[in-house]
């Protein structure tokens, strides 16, 4: 009985939202009712009473905080509860509306800071500048944290980062060396999160840093005496991994199927070729300060292009004469290299599969592995055409955070519902929503030790494919019952264990859990204080921890567990800073809980 209890409080708001009562009992309407009980309690060393008025004016009632909490687990890396308390009391559109139209500091520009900074650090600790490398990879990394922690772009960010997993680049790579470059790729991202999705995948495909990964940076026209072709990489992946996919899709995601039900291939290796020939002779636009007089020209090596600012075209360098694009589109020859380019990423924005195939992932990304035909087709719609508009990403990700498969508390036991919170974002939201001991006032983060357990920071995918494919089908189970699950690719025995310790280390006393490496800066572990106040009972720690990271969904076991793991902690001695190490007992094992590590 209590757990069905529980499920139609956690319900609640979706039906009170859409529908407006004018007298019924809860949720505040308590105006001129007097109510007597029978007693009104008060415990030493807490600040909250318990009085009978509360059993009828909502006081106590947690279903909207609850589902807030679980929508800004969708739409954020994690925020405290007053941040929750806040968004809960409007509507959720609101939230998303005001987050529009909240702009981000440049991640490159703050990068090229953060090093300059670090240098001085360095010097002052007694190094010599020669041996400081950089901008590279851990000033992105800092940079990135810097950047979101204390924020107020958290909507912004969540989609950058879901981007980042779609159209990938990584500093696990020959790029490490380049820092800016990082940070202008990921502002490339970010300022183009609430554009237009035409308009990202043609800086996407013009930035350095993809040229230089997916290798049509310095691409040249063919030379058939010297055996010289285009270079088919980033052609094929924009087709395979940015835009279409493989198989020809329908509306609601599904393959289309030939007269023998065969899936129907969106392209093959004859169209790759063609799209190779569009993207020749790209180059640098500038070149950095060099001491061998190395010029902005094609054929100019990488080390020395500037990474912040987009390639140009040498027409000089383009593959000539027409090009054959897909359903039947010609590019005609005689036109500069730029509109070439500009055509091919027009004839794949415009395909047919672009909606529902960016629908499929931006919603694995944000909120489920598994969503319906119908969510997918109703978000492909609104790619597909918002008020006239093709790829409109502000309609995009308004009507996926938005929809009643994301919202209805209907869903959440739907064996197809929810999806595994992949490491990195269980971790952002640790720090996000637990204080930290900052002593020395960064933000900077190298998150080494994270990556080497388990494999994943923002940008440091193993190659293109990201770090898990959004159709991979853990095992027969999910084979069974025709699931997927893209983060399980990256959940194995290896790394669930890897995981457990972080965690562990994170809660343990003075364990930091920002790092910095060779500047002599003081790590910076968690600040448990505020939690401490709560842990003077176990069940009202394991309450709030729940409202924090497992949006009302902590199961009555889970609970029971965690509280009797909790309650036998008591101090030796007057000296004892038992409360500290109850908060760390329930942050431990909430953390590391199916309840936590499931979204649904």
């Amino acid at each position: 009985m209590k757990k069905h209890l529980l499920f139609f409080f956690l319900c609640f708001p979706y039906y009170f939202f859409s529908q407006q009562y004018s007298n019924y009992l809860g949720a505040g309407h308590s105006n001129g009712i007097t109510v007597t009980s029978s007693s009104e309690q008060s415990r030493t060393n807490w600040r909250e009473t318990a009085n009978g008025v509360n059993t009828v004016n909502g006081h106590g009632l947690d279903a909207r905080l609850l589902e807030t909490s679980r929508f800004l687990a969708q739409a954020t890396f994690g925020t405290n509860l007053d941040y929750i308390k806040s968004v809960a009391k409007n509507p959720f559109e609101d939230w998303i509306d005001s987050q529009f139209d909240i702009n981000s500091p440049s991640m490159g520009q703050m990068t090229t800071d953060i090093y300059n900074q670090a240098l001085v650090i360095f010097i002052a600790n007694g190094g010599n500048h020669k041996d400081y490398n950089g901008p590279d990879d851990h000033h992105f990394n800092y940079a990135w944290w810097q950047s979101n922690i204390g924020n107020n772009d958290l909507l912004r960010q969540r989609i950058a980062l879901a981007l980042s997993e779609i159209l990938v680049i990584s500093w696990d790579s020959n790029l490490n060396d380049y820092g800016v470059g990082l940070g202008d790729y990921y502002d490339v991202l970010k300022d183009n999160a609430f554009g237009n999705f035409r308009d990202l995948l043609l800086e996407v495909t013009l930035h350095p840093m993809m040229g230089g990964y997916l290798s049509h940076y310095n691409n040249p026209k063919s030379d058939v005496d010297r055996n010289i072709h285009p270079d088919e990489n980033f052609a094929r992946e924009i087709m395979q991994l940015f835009t279409i996919g493989l198989y020809e899709l329908n509306p609601d995601g599904s393959y289309e199927l030939d007269g023998n039900g065969d899936r129907i291939p969106t392209y093959d290796n004859d169209n790759i070729k063609e799209f190779a020939k569009i993207f020749t002779g790209l180059g640098t636009a500038e070149v950095e300060q060099n001491e061998y007089d190395v010029v902005a020209d094609f054929g100019a090596g990488f080390q020395y292009a500037r990474k912040n600012i987009p390639m140009v075209m040498y027409d000089e360098w383009h593959e000539p004469g027409e090009k054959k694009l897909l359903n039947g589109q010609i590019v005609p020859s005689g036109q500069s290299g730029m509109k070439d380019i500009e055509d091919a990423v027009d004839n794949l924005f415009n395909h047919k599969n672009t909606g529902p195939f960016i629908a499929l992932r931006l919603i694995q990304q944000l909120v489920k592995s598994n969503p319906s035909s119908a969510y997918i087709s109703r978000i492909s719609s609104v790619f597909n055409n918002y008020n006239g508009v093709r790829g409109d990403m502000k309609a995009v990700i308004k009507a996926i955070l938005l929809d009643e498969e994301a919202r209805s508390c209907s869903w959440v036991d739907d064996p197809s519902n929810g999806k595994l919170i992949a490491p990195m974002i269980r971790y952002f939201n640790v720090i996000r929503q637990i204080d930290l001991d900052n002593k020395n006032g960064l933000n900077w983060n190298l998150g080494r030790s994270f990556f080497r357990s388990t494999g994943q920071l923002p940008l440091g995918s193993p190659s293109v494919f990201n770090f898990y494919l959004p159709e991979y089908v853990p095992n027969s189970e999910f084979t069974n019952a025709n699931l997927k699950g893209p983060e399980f690719e990256i959940h194995t025995s290896a790394s669930s264990l890897a995981y457990l310790n972080e965690v562990n280390s994170w809660t343990n006393t003075n364990r930091s859990i920002l790092q910095t490496r060779n500047l002599g800066l003081k790590d910076t572990p968690l600040d448990f204080e505020k939690l401490k106040y709560y842990a003077q009972d176990g069940e009202v720690l394991v309450n709030m921890l729940d409202k924090l990271f497992t949006r009302g969904q902590l199961s009555d076991e889970t609970k029971r567990i965690i509280v009797d793991a909790i309650e036998p902690i008591k101090g030796q001695n007057e000296n004892t800073d038992y409360m500290h190490n109850r908060v760390r007992m329930g942050l431990f094992l909430i953390l590391t809980s199916p309840d936590y590590v499931i979204l649904k």
